[in-house]
């Protein structure tokens, strides 16, 4: 039995921002552990990761699963459009105007990962897995911000992030 983690405050905090039962994107899923917490709350879930065999032993009844290299090839979810997209512990910014484009009108975009200064507290430590600060207000000015976040957090541990929940107009 696969034990997940739970899922980022910030998920937790910001979901519900997102069309109840709408269609999500957890993007670099990793675990699944937002996979699991969103199918909970009665979305319809997609995962994505370049290694998904622990969510394929995990019992996930109708996620649809798709394994591909995110930053090998082109974007997967061509002409696909999600009420919600979830990025965590993740960065690779070419896919930033795909996250906008994939999105319904109205759709919600929740974004969070490390940004620079992360390095003195562990990994990433490579500056360019470290978001800039207020990089993701301005990758997404396309958006509606509705709540953003940046600096040093102590829980689950010491780690420097930028956060975002945006809506598409």
């Amino acid at each position: 039995m696969t034990v997940v983690k739970a899922p980022s405050p910030w998920v937790k905090t910001h979901y519900a921002h997102i069309a109840a039962g709408g269609s999500v994107l957890d993007l670099a899923c990793g675990s699944g552990r937002h996979t699991c917490f969103l199918q909970e709350k009665g979305y319809q879930l997609t995962a994505v990761d370049r290694d998904i065999s622990a969510l394929q032993e995990a019992d996930l009844p109708d996620v649809n699963l798709r394994q591909t290299d995110l930053e090998d090839g082109a974007w997967p979810f061509e002409g696909e459009l999600f009420e919600g997209i979830i990025v965590v512990n993740y960065l690779w910014r070419p896919l930033f105007s795909k996250l906008v484009e994939s999105l319904t009108p109205g759709g919600v975009l929740i974004y969070d990962t490390f940004c620079l200064g992360n390095e003195a507290y562990g990994r990433p430590k490579n500056p360019d897995f470290l978001l800039h600060p207020g990089e993701l207000k301005s990758a997404f000015l396309e958006l509606t911000c509705l709540e953003f976040d940046e600096g040093l957090i102590e829980t689950p541990g010491p780690a420097v992030r930028q956060s975002i929940v945006a809506r598409k107009p």
